[in-house]
């Protein structure tokens, strides 16, 4: 079986194939190496590889083992990608540099008090539920610009990019065009979206960042 190091070569010359077929810049779009589950032992090697962007699904698993390696390797870029609750945000504002999952108003307003509160200002991505299916978290399509529009005026937020997971059993693509529709309207630069299975798909939909776990380490 290919190590964690081959499938994260194999990964990045993918992406790279996928911006040069959708005329895009080489670089414009940023891997995000999905670490959940996995240990900082199994994570090591693909940072020494040159991967400095992670992310995660919870804030405590977070804790356990981002601290250390963010110590040795201060150039690294966590985000926290799966649904956070009110009561982690200080937590999360503390370790996170990107929070990609703000999806509701609680949320927001704890945000921009833990933002006043430490003086550190993570990156901030509004999560569109772009299937509305009721399981998951985000925000209903309808609703994103507005609500990215409150997020600014009201709670102070620096909205930069949306986020969206579309339905599995579902042709990802439309997904991805609504939520750079969402985008354009919204005025956020940046939009995280593809995963594993549709990275290509999202980059040719203007994807700037794809979340890849299990391509890159194995199955959980």
């Amino acid at each position: 079986m290919a190590s964690a190091v081959e499938q994260f070569f194999t990964v990045k010359a993918r992406i790279a194939a996928a911006e040069r077929e959708a005329g895009r810049q080489a670089g414009a779009v940023t891997l995000v190496a999905v670490s959940k589950t996995f240990s900082a032992d199994d994570i090591r090697p693909v940072i020494d590889a040159g991967q400095r962007v992670f992310g995660e699904n919870r804030v405590q698993e977070a804790q356990a083992k981002w601290p250390a390696l963010k110590q040795a390797f201060p150039d690294i870029e966590l985000h926290l990608i799966g649904p956070l609750q009110s009561n982690k945000a200080k937590e999360a504002v503390a370790l996170f540099d990107v929070i990609e999952t703000v999806d509701r108003e609680k949320i927001a307003a704890e945000l921009a008090k833990e933002v006043a509160r430490q003086g550190r200002s993570p990156k901030l991505y509004v999560q569109v539920n772009t299937g509305s299916e009721p399981q998951k978290a985000g925000i209903e399509p309808r609703e994103a610009v507005p609500f990215v529009t409150r997020c600014r005026e009201v709670h102070g937020l620096a909205i930069e990019g949306l986020m969206c997971i579309p339905p599995a059993d579902e042709n990802p693509g439309p997904h991805f065009a609504l939520l750079e529709k969402l985008g354009t309207e919204a005025g956020v630069e940046a939009l995280s979206m593809g995963m594993s299975g549709d990275y290509e798909t999202a980059i040719a939909f203007g994807a700037t960042s794809v979340r890849v776990g299990s391509a890159i380490f194995g199955s959980r």
